[in-house]
């Protein structure tokens, strides 16, 4: 192994601390590393930039557009609401829901559509007496396991294709990845139906378990000049045994007392900071306790109504202050608590830094459902807006388009880029969707992360660190047969996956997985599907694939409820993939 080899080595492991850490954005990880390669000489400038110019990386634009136009008709919710049975029984509903989910996501973006459906599944759990924990779970792997269904159902599979491409490879054609996510998405949902939702945690959602469990939420208040309570001990304001709200801590100029005593005194302009449950929260601001919203959280409004929303990835929230979000004039809201799962936030609140998965607890006002409609930057969780009609006339044609577009591609008519290309132009010209609307789609985040990841995967070859980690993996495997190293590939792939992004896996591993066929002498197209099945295959841990995440804090769960739910799903995936793929293409 050379020099550069070396230096390429170590330039990943630091991109997988920066992912697994969040010491960056993500997409901000892969420049650092990738424009660090430019400088050493391992990569040209050329080959940095030349994941844009990639066909696939448009193509995952140009998805990520036609999925958001169809998103902003609420097209899935419509559908979801009409499949909605309150007299379904639990696995019933789970049998809908999962297959519904699990279909849409094969051709669609399953982020939003997870985010869009959360509300439909909380609201059912709540007229038939189940806990979103035994609902959200399910919903976040359906996702997953329908996204692996075909080419474009998730970005990963994409990213892969183009990194074929640029191997050398054939391409992968648009149900190529059929033969496997068919019976895997069988196998997903009958697993959860027999024994995978008895593993799920009956739990309390977040805002619920307040009554029981009341420092989760965090809330900012501030003593008026004037304030009736001003110069009393906490214990005379009544402040001590307050029903549903717990006092954190008094901030006074740069002093903070923590824990709070009975008989600490508070004065004008003392920050206090509570926890505690949301219905609460609004009498305390809104009653006659001394108390105010600070600037940041304060709203003038009369007509408000009070809102969960959720932080997803690559939300340009992210990373920011509360105070630097400019919340109010973007969304006709105000942020007046944060909620984290699994972690006790302190301090003010315009102070936090928002990162992915935060529960947002919001004042909105009679402009926010408009202005939330159009962004990706959050998603309301805590109601489902009411869907009476979609505009049929936009809404079908779109959707007819969109599965036109597919069938001319996998007949080999009309390459999918040129026919969704064509697609989006005609929702322009008959304005069904606007420019504004398609330029606030693009996720630069994602497009720049799968570009960069090209070029990871170019370095790996050129260096023949690809190449030299082949020539490990295959003497240790050819001793078990073929499958054992394709067994291998993708248990390097899933590892990984669990606990950076599915993309930078996928990138990492794929030359890997070229390097070892070609060494087996064996058909490449196995071993590149089996690192797009494993990249996607993240059941066991919420930080692993962005629906995971999305459903983390609603359902309240723990770290540990997806490994004890996943575990299972990942042994039953890994088999259904390596024995599908060892039959149909080995």
């Amino acid at each position: 192994m050379g020099i550069q080899a070396l230096i390429l080595f170590a330039s990943i492991a630091v991109l997988i601390f920066f992912l697994y850490k969040e010491t960056f954005h993500p997409a901000a990880s892969f420049t650092i590393v990738v424009s660090f390669l430019v400088v050493v000489g391992i990569l040209t400038p050329h080959q940095a930039l030349s994941g844009f110019s990639n066909e696939q990386i448009a193509l995952i634009a140009l998805l990520l557009v036609v999925s958001s136009i169809i998103k902003n008709f609420r097209i899935t919710g419509y559908i979801f609401s009409r499949l909605m049975d309150e007299s379904l029984s639990y696995k019933r509903f789970l049998l809908r829901l999962m297959g519904t989910v699990s279909f849409f996501s094969a051709f669609l973006n399953n982020t939003p559509i997870v985010a869009a459906l959360i509300p439909y599944v909380y609201n059912w759990g709540k007229k038939k007496g189940i806990s979103p924990s035994k609902l959200l779970i399910p919903l976040s792997y359906a996702a997953i396991l329908g996204g692996t269904v075909t080419l474009i159902g998730t970005s990963t599979n994409l990213v892969v294709n183009g990194l074929a491409v640029n191997a050398g490879l054939k391409p992968l054609k648009i149900f190529d990845f059929s033969y496997v996510g068919i019976p895997a998405v069988m196998a997903g949902i009958a697993y959860m139906l027999i024994w995978g939702h008895r593993l799920l945690p009956d739990r309390k959602d977040a805002v619920s378990a307040f009554l029981e469990k009341k420092k989760e939420y965090l809330v900012e208040t501030i003593v008026p000049e004037g304030s009736n309570i001003a110069g009393k001990t906490v214990e005379e304001a009544r402040l001590r045994n307050l029903k549903g709200l717990f006092l954190v801590e008094i901030i006074r100029e740069k002093e903070r007392i923590t824990p709070v005593s009975p008989k600490d005194v508070i004065k004008e302009n003392d920050v206090l900071i509570f926890a505690g449950e949301t219905e609460r929260i609004i009498e305390l601001v809104n009653g006659e306790n001394g108390f105010k919203l600070p600037p940041v959280c304060s709203f003038g409004d009369d007509k408000v109504e009070l809102v969960e929303a959720l932080v997803p990835q690559n939300s340009s929230l992210i990373g920011k202050k509360v105070k630097e979000t400019n919340f109010r004039g973007r969304f006709d809201a105000a942020i007046v608590a944060v909620h984290r799962n699994g972690e006790r936030l302190k301090g003010k609140i315009g102070n936090i830094v928002l990162k992915p998965g935060d529960l947002l607890l919001i004042l909105a006002g009679k402009n926010f459902w408009d202005r939330v409609s159009d962004s990706d930057d959050i998603y309301v969780i805590s109601r489902v807006r009411e869907i009476v009609n979609i505009d049929q006339k936009k809404a079908l044609p779109v959707l007819v388009g969109f599965f036109i577009a597919i069938l001319l591609s996998a007949l080999r008519i009309i390459p999918l880029f040129e026919s969704l290309l064509f697609l989006i132009s005609i929702f322009v010209v008959f304005r069904i969707a606007t420019y504004s609307q398609i330029k606030r789609s693009l996720d630069l985040n994602i497009i720049i992360i799968a570009a960069l990841s090209i070029a990871i995967g170019k370095a790996m070859v050129g260096t023949g660190l690809a190449q030299a980690i082949a020539d490990v993996v295959v003497p240790f495997s050819v001793p078990f047969g073929i499958t054992s190293a394709l067994l291998v590939i993708y248990l390097i792939t899933n590892v990984l996956t669990e606990f950076i992004t599915n993309l930078a896996a996928a990138s990492i591993t794929f030359p890997i997985a070229v390097s070892v066929a070609r060494k087996l002498s064996v058909e490449p197209k196995a071993f590149v599907l089996a690192v797009a099945f494993a990249a996607s295959a993240s059941f066991l841990t919420p930080i692993g694939y962005q629906t995971n995440l999305l459903v983390y804090g609603p359902g309240n769960y723990r770290f540990r409820d997806f490994l004890k739910v996943g575990f299972p799903l990942s042994l039953i995936y890994m088999f259904v993939t390596i024995a599908v793929l060892k039959l149909v293409f080995l």
